[in-house]
């Protein structure tokens, strides 16, 4: 899935006059209306990166794909009643659709401590940044990474989250804690302060000891020169526009011409130096409205830049230099289309070999098998270390981003087949469907 298209027709949040009573004395529980049936587009469950970190908590401790998939259905069917969102847990009424009466399902989540929320909001609060992206609800990498640098883990990790339910099965999550769980993604979609209320602190508590913080933080410097623009004003400062694109060239290209029409110097390529040219002015320009983490990306390996440079002319007589250049020409056709299905990731799930834990090996082999796409029964599935074929022309692999690639064999080799997916099943369905 890349997107889920949410066609929810419905408010975000009960209204004061319609929300519920808040649980608890300190009044910090937010309530949710029901998600309706949602229609499903796309690979991924979430909209943010965030969203489905919080959804792959919760897959890779699960015991049972099954119940995973079923979750996904109910919450998809909108089965899932109103959340509630409290510190250290969310809570709705899940129901299986046949009967009237639902389960009480709940999914718990450890609070951080005073001492780590201290450390939390004076590293936020020395970055303005963070601030201004948590009010326009987003939760940039950078804001994580600060966290994990004050020693504190925002986003759930392994075995972080707890279901409970009570229905009978034993099942670790079971389908209505799935759904709840997969159903909270979206919540977290919308406004990352749920997930601040998840780990023990609401909005406008914390949003009071952010302003405290940034108050008292000119007094204790009165004495120290300050060199600047403070922080506050520089954010409230409208960004500038980015130049527009240059006017068309009229008449005669001047100094150009020499290395677009037809030339005798030996050596020198007109197309190869045009699509450079054409290669570095894009760049340029999307360095002016990266981001810092985009800026600070580690630049591609040699062969990852000519699959890049190849990518832009595939067909042109500059990849065919690039493809020799690199030594792999007969491999630049297929990393071309790893490419454009998912980048840098995309090229790796090519080439990379390694053996995944042995639980995961065994839930995407269950998967796999469960998914049934053959029509003579059940496939036969093989794995080797990350790559997983069913019958003889399809191949799964689970890549070192944490995503499922489909590949499917043609003329004796393995070719991409499409975007990744963070289920194994999925992908192979996408690939029946092909």
């Amino acid at each position: 899935m890349t997107d889920v298209d949410c066609d929810f027709g419905f408010d975000d949040e009960l209204d004061d006059d319609e929300a519920a009573e808040p649980a608890g004395d300190d009044g910090r529980a937010r309530s949710f209306a029901a998600f309706g049936p949602v229609r499903r587009i796309g690979r991924t469950f979430a909209d943010t990166w965030w969203g489905n970190a919080w959804i792959e908590s919760m897959e890779h401790t699960a015991l049972d794909a099954d119940q995973l998939r079923k979750g996904r259905r109910y919450a998809f069917a909108g089965q899932v009643g109103p959340i509630t969102v409290s510190p250290g847990r969310i809570s709705a009424p899940v129901h299986d659709g046949d009967q009237y009466t639902p389960h009480d399902t709940v999914v718990r989540i450890g609070t951080l401590s005073d001492a780590q929320w201290d450390r939390l909001l004076d590293r936020v609060a020395a970055r303005a940044g963070h601030i201004a992206a948590l009010l326009d609800r987003d939760m940039p990498r950078e804001l994580v990474a600060t966290a994990d640098d004050a020693g504190v883990r925002l986003l759930p990790g392994y075995g972080d989250l707890e279901p409970a339910c009570d229905c009978p099965s034993w099942d670790h999550p079971c389908r209505h804690a799935a759904a709840l769980s997969y159903q909270a993604s979206w919540l977290l979609d919308r406004d990352p302060f749920v997930l601040l209320l998840m780990r023990g602190r609401a909005e406008p508590e914390l949003i009071e000891e952010l302003r405290a913080r940034n108050t008292g933080r000119p007094a204790a410097a009165e004495e120290v020169a300050v060199v600047g623009v403070r922080a506050e004003e520089a954010y409230a400062t409208a960004p500038a526009a980015l130049p527009a694109p240059p006017p068309a060239v009229h008449g005669e290209p001047m100094a150009l011409a020499p290395l677009l029409d037809p030339h005798d110097a030996p050596g020198l390529d007109a197309e190869a130096l045009g699509v450079l040219a054409a290669d570095a002015a894009s760049r340029a320009r999307h360095l002016l409205s990266a981001t810092a983490a985009e800026v600070l990306a580690p630049e591609p390996d040699a062969w990852q830049d000519a699959v890049r440079l190849a990518a832009r002319m595939p067909r042109s007589r500059a990849a065919r230099r690039l493809g020799e250049a690199s030594g792999r020409a007969d491999d630049l056709p297929r990393a071309i289309r790893a490419w454009e299905y998912a980048g840098v990731a995309g090229l790796d799930a090519v080439d990379a070999v390694f053996s995944p834990p042995k639980e995961l090996v065994s839930r995407a082999t269950d998967a796999l098998r469960a998914a049934g796409v053959t029509g003579d029964g059940a496939p036969q599935v093989k794995n080797w270390r990350n790559r997983w074929t069913v019958g003889r022309d399809v191949q799964v692999r689970y890549g070192r981003d944490g995503h499922w690639y489909p590949f499917r064999r043609r003329s004796g080799q393995w070719w991409p087949a499409g975007p990744p997916g963070p289920d194994p099943a999925d992908a192979l369905l996408d690939l029946s469907r092909d």
